[in-house]
């Protein structure tokens, strides 16, 4: 038998033998490097682009993706803040419709970079259904 696994991450993952009681939750943050995250915030621009927006959004939605991209230049992004911008495009992408009509296209880098977030960013998970 041949297993061939590329690149995996896995976030919380429990091996117990008996019983286990958890308080409290659990979590994981995703890690990733700056030059990763800016791929992803420049995946999720292409996808955007290649989506339909309603004109009273667009304008909004482009410039909470300029700020999130300078967000994500610097060599420590500051994740509350770019979970403020990510959860503000996802409310808006959403109120359009936007989730719906696009799917994976938005919902995977979406989805990527809520993982990075962390605990800040589950909002945005439950927001597009992950």
């Amino acid at each position: 038998m041949v297993f061939n696994i590329g690149n995996q991450q896995g976030g919380v993952v429990n091996n117990v033998a008996g019983n286990q009681s958890i308080h409290g939750g659990q979590s994981a943050v995703f890690t990733t490097g700056g030059q990763e995250v800016g791929d992803l915030v420049r995946r999720l621009r292409e996808s955007i682009e290649r989506t339909a927006l309603p004109p009273a959004i667009e304008p909004e939605v482009r410039a909470e993706l300029d700020s999130l991209e300078e967000e994500v230049a610097g060599p420590e992004p500051d994740r509350e803040a770019v979970a403020g911008r990510l959860g503000r495009i996802t409310r808006l992408l959403s109120s359009a419709g936007a989730l719906v009509t696009a799917g994976t296209a938005l919902i995977g880098p979406l989805g990527a970079l809520a993982g990075w977030l962390g605990a800040l960013g589950q909002p945005i998970l439950r927001a597009i259904g992950g």
